[in-house]
């Protein structure tokens, strides 16, 4: 507490003595002790009163700390799930734009494998459409267009429609 050595004591106890005599010096002595007990306690409720508020307020901060990390995580989860269900939505609809147009190339196929078995016989081509002319392509038959090929276009050129 105080830096007092030994001989200071001495000194304050034969100045106390002289002060109050021999006997009223225990009273006071006892009194004095009482007092100086009474003020380390004070003092050192004052140092865990002090203590328990500055781990109060550091507790506090860590509380808001863990809070805001715990809403940027939280934002951050958000926001990702919103982009993969924006990416899922894309997918998707790229997907049934896939979907879509091949069922219409299936439709069309499926017209075209029509149209060559009401004529009688599938002709097999290489090459574009417009190469699709047979041999022995009956009179009757058609070609991708409709057009009408075989022995019927063999004098003439073909007609676009």
């Amino acid at each position: 507490m105080f830096d007092i050595g030994f001989s200071e004591f001495v000194l304050i106890g034969v100045i106390a003595l002289l002060v109050f005599g021999p006997e009223d010096l225990p009273r006071v002595a006892r009194t004095t002790g009482h007092l100086l007990g009474k003020l380390r306690r004070y003092v050192a409720d004052v140092k865990s009163e002090i203590s328990r508020e500055m781990e109060e307020a550091d507790l506090k901060r860590l509380q808001t700390q863990v809070q805001d990390s715990v809403q940027s995580i939280q934002a951050t989860v958000n926001e990702q799930a919103r982009l993969l269900e924006d990416e899922f939505r894309q997918t998707s609809s790229a997907f049934e734009s896939v979907n879509a147009s091949l069922h219409e190339e299936s439709a069309k196929v499926e017209s075209v494998f029509a149209l060559g078995a009401t004529s009688g016989s599938l002709v097999e081509a290489e090459g574009t459409p417009e190469a699709v002319v047979g041999e022995g392509a009956h009179e009757n038959q058609l070609d991708l267009f409709g057009q009408p090929v075989g022995d019927a276009l063999q004098g003439s050129e073909r007609k676009e429609p």
